[in-house]
């Protein structure tokens, strides 16, 4: 991982969009800081798409899709979007419309996968000490989350005992820097990442890769890390870097919301720089 600052003003002039991780990225103890959000409303007036892309439940992601200056959000990993009625417009006082919704599986398919993850919910809360699900889970459509570190703490043998039970039950599961999270269905971040910039733009988000760039901070991460030429860490994913596979290329000095904020003064500084 690089500094920052060595990330090249005419790499950066060529970023027209920002995907981000939500949780210990744009936030700090649960919250968005001053300088995050201010951070969102700079890209967003400058004219680049800003989507977060989280591993939160879309119920939770509401009203950030409705406050932020953002042009989706991303929720439960892939599964479901929230779309700003405001897309492609300067932030707006006092919020951005109405949102629409839209998920990756029909509507069968999610009734089935929805009871069949809360068996695999009860069985890691029975099996694996100390697990419990997280306290945003009423929020939740497409996937279980246990919490590990948000409201309770487990020991990295836990978390892996709850990983392996979720695969053993036929889910996909990452672990982000708060929950474990497990789902049915091939959606992913970086899935999710391509499909709603189909959804959005009608355009392939493969053959513009170098115009966008990821910020991230945990193990959830690392596809987009590994698929996204420009991507950063922020200083906090120093917790997670023994167990990355795919580190991402930058990371900044701040953590957290501090971090993101440094990642869009540096893309904001390269863009005035060229005029």
């Amino acid at each position: 991982m690089q500094e920052l600052s060595t990330w090249p003003a005419s790499e950066r002039r060529a970023i027209t969009g920002v995907f981000t991780d939500i949780d210990d990225t744009l936030t700090t103890g649960g919250a968005i800081t001053p300088d995050a959000l201010r951070a969102l409303s700079d890209l967003k007036a400058a004219g680049f798409h800003v989507i977060p892309i989280t591993g939160r439940p879309v119920g939770w992601s509401e009203p950030f899709a409705l406050a932020w200056p953002v042009d989706a959000i991303v929720a439960e990993n892939g599964a479901v979007a929230l779309i700003s009625s405001q897309i492609g417009l300067r932030p707006m006082a006092g919020g951005h419309g109405q949102l629409s919704k839209r998920y990756q599986q029909n509507a069968p398919t999610r009734q089935t996968n929805y009871a069949r993850m809360q068996q695999v919910a009860v069985r890691i809360e029975r099996e694996v000490s100390g697990a419990v699900i997280s306290q945003d889970s009423p929020g939740r459509e497409t996937d279980i989350a246990i919490d590990h570190s948000e409201f309770v703490h487990l020991p990295p043998a836990a978390i892996a005992q709850a990983v392996q039970i979720m695969q053993d039950e036929g889910m996909n599961a990452t672990v982000s820097s708060i929950h474990i999270n497990g789902w049915f269905g091939a959606h992913n971040k970086l899935a999710g990442a391509r499909w709603i910039v189909r959804e959005l733009f009608g355009r392939d988000l493969d053959a513009e890769m170098a115009s966008w760039v990821y910020v991230g901070d945990s193990t959830n991460d690392q596809l987009m890390f590994e698929a996204f030429p420009h991507s950063v860490g922020v200083a906090n994913i120093r917790r997670f870097e023994a167990a990355l596979s795919h580190k991402p290329r930058y990371i900044t000095n701040g953590e957290r919301g501090a971090g993101f904020a440094e990642v869009a003064t540096a893309l904001l500084d390269a863009r005035s720089s060229s005029t």
